[in-house]
């Protein structure tokens, strides 16, 4: 019951001194406001930097430099690494190519055939897959030159030189969906990493007995001139990359840019964090003599409380009351400051932006964590006029009657 009166107290005491306190809430919002907009600024133009960095998957590829030798059991051990998102086998580049045509167009198309697989980082996650033998995911360029969407019929045709002659064979091929714009620049084809091998069989003059095509028999363990290659995530590249070194292959990453705007990331923390710091601890400091300043100014007050019964631990409560308000109502004040100058800012380069994208933003965690931190700090700051207030003596009261 104690408490609960001084809480009441400290309450009706805080507005009734509005003045005052209005004078506290407005320092406090002074020191945050800015500081808000300042880490929104930080966290809108860092943080969308690293969601495009992120979002690309393109930033997670790692390709190799030059032709190798890989064989199958290398392949099933780089899918077992927690760090491999996505990993097939490539063919030579000029044994992948087709030559494409449609019953709407009269174009032959050539197109290079890029073997994937479920969970391809350049295809979306919810569209059909290029399996099988015939299933092909056609790039946006070849679909527009075809003139074919999803479920359309495609011929694919493909020329070798077989014991002296030339020969040609086609396929027939289904346009199972069309990749994004983003997904690949150029004419070309998702497919099945078995039809890819198919077209190198073919080329090299060796049978391929699933699509009836004759030729010589290999029994050998079959290799792999390169790969494609994504991480789990771009903070996972560089550490594939050193490791994919270490065993003597060369590969072309974007590291450089990853790291580029890591370092910026964490530079720009330590800025604000030392900023946040000093200001946090300068309006600590502030709050912290104010409130002494406040409790010798009612020193008599107090002691009455002490006189009619209140203890040491109630009397405390009272600068740590007013302390939170001041807190609380400061966040609230800061909040309302940065909304207006993320919004004038947002406004101002909206058109320098792209749709959606704002370069002044908070999550909800980020007005949290200034909440719980400002409020902390003024109820620390109030630590020192609550022990002021601790060591006023009832008698003092009366003394001043």
């Amino acid at each position: 019951m104690r408490l609960f009166k001084t809480l009441r107290l400290a309450t009706r005491d805080y507005a009734h001194e509005w003045q005052m306190s209005g004078c506290f809430v407005l320092a406090l919002a002074a020191v945050l406001g800015p500081m808000l907009v300042l880490f929104g600024l930080k966290f809108g133009v860092v943080g969308g930097m690293l969601d495009q960095l992120i979002e690309n998957p393109e930033n997670r590829e790692i390709r190799p430099v030059s032709s190798g030798r890989f064989d199958l059991d290398w392949f099933r051990t780089m899918q077992r690494r927690g760090d491999v998102a996505f990993i097939v086998p490539r063919t030579r580049s000029i044994a992948a190519t087709i030559e494409l045509k449609s019953a709407q167009s009269t174009r032959i198309v050539p197109s290079e055939l890029i073997p994937s697989g479920r969970g391809d980082p350049l295809l979306p996650a919810d569209a059909p897959l290029p399996d099988g033998m015939n299933r092909i995911v056609l790039s946006q360029s070849a679909a527009d030159k075809l003139k074919v969407g999803e479920g359309d019929e495609i011929d694919g045709s493909l020329t070798r030189r077989y014991r002296g002659a030339k020969e040609r064979t086609h396929i027939d091929l289904i346009a199972a969906a069309v990749a994004p714009r983003a997904a690949f620049a150029r004419d070309g084809a998702f497919a099945d990493v078995r039809l890819v091998e198919a077209l190198e069989d073919f080329r090299d003059g060796r049978a391929v007995p699933v699509l009836g095509w004759e030729g010589a028999q290999n029994d050998s363990e079959r290799t792999y001139p390169g790969f494609r290659l994504y991480a789990t995530s771009i903070y996972a590249v560089s550490r594939l990359q050193q490791d994919l070194t270490a065993q003597g292959i060369d590969v072309r990453t974007k590291a450089a840019d990853i790291e580029l705007v890591m370092r910026m990331d964490r530079n720009l923390s330590a800025i604000y964090w030392a900023i946040a710091i000093i200001g946090l601890i300068g309006f600590s400091l502030s709050l912290g003599a104010n409130l002494w300043a406040n409790v010798d100014r009612k020193r008599k007050e107090l002691s009455v409380l002490r006189l009619v019964g209140f203890r040491t631990g109630d009397i405390v409560w009272f600068p740590v009351t007013q302390a939170f308000y001041t807190g609380l109502l400061g966040w609230g004040l800061a909040i309302g400051i940065y909304f207006a100058a993320a919004s004038a800012i947002n406004s101002m380069l909206a058109d320098q932006l792209a749709s959606g994208q704002q370069v002044c933003i908070l999550l909800p965690e980020h007005f949290a964590m200034a909440l719980a931190l400002t409020v902390g700090a003024a109820v620390f700051a109030a630590a020192l006029a609550g022990w002021r207030s601790a060591r006023i003596e009832p008698s003092d009261g009366l003394r001043e009657i």
